[in-house]
């Protein structure tokens, strides 16, 4: 730890934003590994038990969905089902409007990742500029010898060192934060992809439920009309 914070020091005022970007790509990092853990770990089943009972139950279904309120699969499917007769039309919107919250909270972090990516090695650019500033400054071209020869060295040395600091932990960080963002950005992609099927499944189930519907209500309608109607032959046309 101790040699850490001295190889922050020799890097100079320039590691203190990259410092910055390095804790808060780690602490992103972490958090995002704990939301997908929790997401890839529950989702599945949720999922197979939720399409089950739809099939028969869709209020039993929707009380397992309310049940998974605490993962994205579970408020994207609980969207729909939580709505009374709704239409398909209807249906299917109100799962893309749960969709389209959930993705945007995949993508919670991004931002912050996109930034470090291209601030980090620009920074470590200008750690570089200035430690060569400094080492320059430090020279003294001309100069006698003896004792302050070797000073002039060692403060030029300090310089390329701050500079070569720099750029290697700018480098660091940009690279760490390119595969973490790559990474999550796979995982959206793959998590798009299985919400759309288990949705298309969920709106293909309540589609055969409203039809069946339908053609009950036209049952019923039938069956209630020939006695409730006047039969055209009885009527005295005198």
């Amino acid at each position: 730890m101790a040699a850490l914070i001295d190889l922050v020091m020799k890097g100079g005022p320039v590691m203190i934003p990259i410092v910055g970007f390095s804790v808060a790509t780690v602490a992103c990092a972490l958090e995002r590994a704990w939301y997908w853990y929790r997401l890839l770990t529950q989702e599945n089943r949720v999922v197979q038990d939720v399409l089950e009972f739809a099939r028969y139950n869709l209020p039993e279904a929707e009380a397992i969905a309310e049940q998974s309120q605490d993962i994205p699969i579970g408020r994207f499917l609980l969207a729909p089902l939580r709505l009374r007769q709704p239409s398909p039309e209807t249906f299917r919107l109100a799962m893309e409007a749960a969709g389209d919250r959930e993705f945007a909270e995949m993508r919670k972090g991004d931002k912050l990742l996109e930034t470090t990516i291209a601030v980090s090695p620009l920074l470590g650019l200008l750690g570089t500029v200035t430690g060569l500033i400094n080492t320059f400054n430090n020279l003294n071209i001309g100069g006698g010898g003896g004792e302050g020869t070797s000073a002039q060295a060692t403060r030029a040395a300090a310089g390329i060192g701050e500079a070569l600091i720099t750029t290697a932990a700018g480098m660091i960080v940009a690279i760490m934060a390119l595969l973490i963002f790559r990474m999550l950005v796979s995982l959206q992609a793959r998590q798009m992809d299985y919400f759309s099927a288990a949705g298309s499944e969920l709106e293909l189930i309540y589609r055969q439920f409203w039809d069946e519907s339908e053609v009950d209500d036209e049952a019923d309608v039938d069956a209630i009309a020939p006695s409730g109607s006047l039969n055209p032959v009885s009527v005295d046309r005198r």
